[in-house]
């Protein structure tokens, strides 16, 4: 019988803000819980109770209180939330105004910063009187080609106080994927640093920044941020100013939050592009809102004293779910660079130099870290850590172990999973549950979940489609530039009627957790028979010698066959004997129809900017059928390495 590989002593659970809210509800509505499985069934077949009850414990601040907690609540798409009240979420994450600090920044240059919450409030009323002076208004849009600043957060924040929408790119983006996205919501206001660092050099921005200012018309102001150089050059740069001098008029009066109905739009997220031009996702302020606090505050177990990091640009996701963390009170933990410069140490001397309670970071890194040799657990003190986040891909049942074994015993890992389309996750961690091996701990409190075949029919037990089937509060708003909805509809709703299909390959397990195999779009037919392509990742990436892989499935005398594309560690190159390895390892701990018909090694492998490996733009290339987007890629000239390869013509 397998063992868990942690366990919540009765005393953590005991003190988790997860056991409070299930007392608080026990209280309120006259229930009883026997269990965490009892709360998340009640929440998903009472969502207009569990739903304000979140509201009360959150302590979400608002002009008005609500109506109707949901009108429609059988339309998915078009359920509506907590209508008739009024709010605004920058003045839920500065509700708190002391010395505590707010946000503490380390830069790879060695650059330290740290904002107090009083400092904080200032300084985003600064940012947004100065917006309002140039007449920036509720609805208009905000753009930001940053890295990972504290400045980032006090423009975000000042853009919401006022209801401006806000928007966000990495740096290392180049212009014309700046362009497929700013371009497609025409921002009034963009602000940008002058450069960043990464893997040791310093990379200018200006001329990138020039020319999107020059290419969008809207753009009425360039606000930038000296961070690459101190005193950097705006010559040439339309409309540019610098932050210090734009912030200067202000006079620091308390800030006017705008109340907004709940779901007023708030960010503008973007698909990935790899296949075509990027869907513009716009998330209401109230539904992102009630989502992060949740996730934070029951499934994270964060609390104020906490100091919370994740390791992320500006222009994934988690860097807005890391930033909600203001509105528990929590410190976050920024940084910008390279995980992995001067070396694989450099996160985890940020733990333990920053008293870090929470380490958020990607299934890559994890593995990264592994393979890299390092035990951070012998050369760091990680007293104060408590939790460990991951997501981005499938956490490989073997990083579980290596985390527990070489980081931290005494851990709550949380594979967690949703995505940019709802700006939080379907699949959590939980502060009173144990953590098996290779699987995710719950199903999201609220988020009716379940997995489909390819009939529609509930399973578990087996391999299908994770589904939600029932609205929740933090799905998109609406699509920009989608008047009539069919954007929306044809992303989610166009295999299941009236189902939220996510496009993840999934299994519910017998402890009521999920295993995740990849993505669906993505995986393997051979014979008929569906294979996720995280099986095979997990065996062969265990391997020294490889450094990544990606898997995909070519079309071949009337069937698919698997194909493999393996980096190898520098100075190694694929012989018989790794190929006999590799397929050994693959038969023997998946199946034989798992074992790939071609192994082939390659110099790299192409990514998105957030660092997802794109198995379709690969398969594209190897079928002769265009890549609509290459520049959402990091490294589109990865994709040569797939033309014409000899190996797959017969």
């Amino acid at each position: 019988m397998a063992e868990p590989l942690w366990q919540p002593s009765q005393e953590q659970i005991d003190r988790a803000n997860l056991t409070a809210f299930m007392r608080s509800v026990e209280q309120e509505q006259g229930l009883k819980f026997g269990s965490f499985t009892d709360l998340y069934e009640w929440s998903v077949q009472h969502p207009e109770r569990f739903w304000p009850a979140m509201w009360r414990f959150g302590g979400i601040v608002a002009g008005k209180k609500w109506d109707t907690v949901v009108e429609d609540r059988d339309m998915m798409p078009g359920a509506r939330w907590f209508v008739g009240s009024r709010l605004n979420f920058a003045e839920n994450l500065l509700r708190y105004r002391d010395d505590q600090p707010a946000l503490v920044f380390c830069g790879e240059d060695g650059s330290r910063r740290s904002v107090t919450f009083a400092e904080m409030y200032e300084q985003v009323g600064r940012i947004a009187a100065a917006m309002r002076g140039m007449g920036v208004k509720t609805g208009d849009r905000v753009g930001a080609f940053m890295p990972n600043l504290p400045e980032t957060v006090l423009a975000m924040l000042a853009a919401a106080s006022i209801g401006a929408i806000w928007s966000s790119c990495s740096p290392d983006f180049g212009i014309n994927g700046v362009m497929d996205r700013f371009g497609q919501i025409e921002p009034k206001v963009l602000f940008a640093a002058d450069g960043y660092f990464y893997n040791g050099k310093a990379h200018s921005s200006m001329e990138r920044v020039k020319g999107i200012a020059e290419r969008i018309p809207t753009i009425e102001k360039v606000v930038v941020v000296p961070y690459a150089d101190p005193e950097p050059d705006l010559g040439g740069i339309r409309n540019a100013v610098l932050l210090a001098d734009f912030m200067a008029p202000a006079d620091g009066k308390p800030i006017a939050f705008e109340q907004l109905p709940f779901d007023h739009p708030l960010y503008i997220m973007y698909s990935s592009g790899t296949t075509g031009m990027p869907k513009c996702i716009v998330h209401g302020a109230g539904g992102t809102l009630i989502q992060h606090l949740k996730e934070l505050m029951l499934h994270t177990d964060l609390k104020r004293q906490d100091r919370i990091f994740y390791f992320t640009t500006c222009g994934w996701m988690m860097w807005n779910w890391l930033v909600s963390s203001l509105a528990a009170g929590a410190t976050v933990l920024l940084y910008d660079g390279s995980p992995f410069y001067p070396d694989g140490n450099r996160l985890f001397d940020f733990a333990r130099d920053e008293g870090m309670t929470i380490f958020g970071t990607s299934a890559k890194y994890i593995a990264s870290v592994e393979k890299a040799g390092l035990e951070p657990g012998k050369t760091h003190d990680l007293s104060a850590l408590r939790a460990m986040c991951s997501t981005g891909s499938p956490l490989a049942p073997e990083s579980f172990e290596f985390v527990y074994d070489k980081i931290k015993r005494d851990l709550l890992l949380a594979s967690i999973s949703g995505g940019t389309d709802i700006i939080s996750c379907f699949a959590l961690g939980c502060p009173v549950r144990p953590v098996w091996r290779g699987e995710l701990q719950t199903r999201g409190l609220g988020m009716k979940v379940d997995v489909f075949d390819d009939d529609g029919h509930s399973i578990r037990g087996e391999k299908g489609e994770l589904v939600c089937t029932a609205p929740f509060p933090s799905m998109p708003i609406y699509f920009w530039n989608d008047p009539d909805g069919q954007k929306y509809h044809e992303a989610y709703f166009d295999v299941y009627p009236d189902v939220w299909r996510h496009g993840d390959y999934v299994e519910l397990t017998e402890h009521d957790g999920m295993t995740i195999y990849g993505r669906s779009d993505a995986v393997l037919n051979p014979g008929g028979v569906r294979i996720g392509t995280a099986e095979i990742y997990r065996q062969v990436e265990a391997m020294p010698d490889v450094a990544e892989a990606l898997v995909v499935g070519q079309d071949w005398d009337n069937d698919v066959r698997v194909v493999l594309f393996v980096r190898l560690a520098e100075g190694v190159t694929l012989d018989e004997e790794m190929i006999g390895r590799m397929k050994k390892s693959i038969r023997a701990n998946c199946t034989p129809r798992h074992v790939p018909d071609r192994i082939i090694q390659v110099a790299d492998i192409p990514r998105t900017i957030s660092g997802k490996i794109v198995e379709l733009a690969v398969r594209n290339v190897i079928h002769n059928r265009p890549v609509k987007n290459a520049d959402a890629l990091a490294n589109p000239e990865a994709l040569e390495h797939f033309k014409n390869l000899p190996e797959l013509q017969t």
